[in-house]
């Protein structure tokens, strides 16, 4: 299973902004440095965590980028979600009538996955940082 390198530097991006001030804004530059990403392309991934609804750009000499839902509401899978969207990671493309088989066991470990994911809060990895 692979998932798009715009969803490792979500991830990252997110943990940076719930470690950081919930007041103070962090700019695109500061968020994209530490991952070796341009800020430009990092800026199309924050426009996508926007429009999810987890961020809110803040415009101005101090503007930037800050979390715009309580961290403790964000999970793995929502962040996920926003980059890559919520479609199945296995599509069948033989007709085999109502249910194929191997689609079923593929749909069942995705929902095991994404149970998981769900229940992973990206505030519970800052904690773990801050502690280390």
């Amino acid at each position: 299973m692979r998932f798009t390198k715009a969803t490792n530097y979500a991830l990252h991006t997110m943990l940076a902004l719930v470690a950081a001030s919930p007041v103070k804004p962090v700019g695109v530059q500061q968020l994209a440095e530490p991952q070796g990403v341009s800020p430009t392309y990092l800026s199309k991934i924050l426009t996508r965590l926007v429009k999810a609804g987890m961020i809110e750009s803040v415009s101005g000499a101090n503007g930037g980028y800050r979390l715009s839902r309580k961290k403790e509401d964000i999970t793995f899978l929502d962040i996920i979600h926003a980059i890559e969207g919520n479609a199945s990671l296995f599509e069948c493309d033989f007709f085999h009538g109502d249910e194929c088989l191997i689609q079923a066991v593929m749909k069942e470990a995705e929902e095991k996955m994404e149970s998981h994911l769900k229940t992973t809060k990206i505030a519970d990895l800052a904690q773990k940082l801050s502690q280390g």
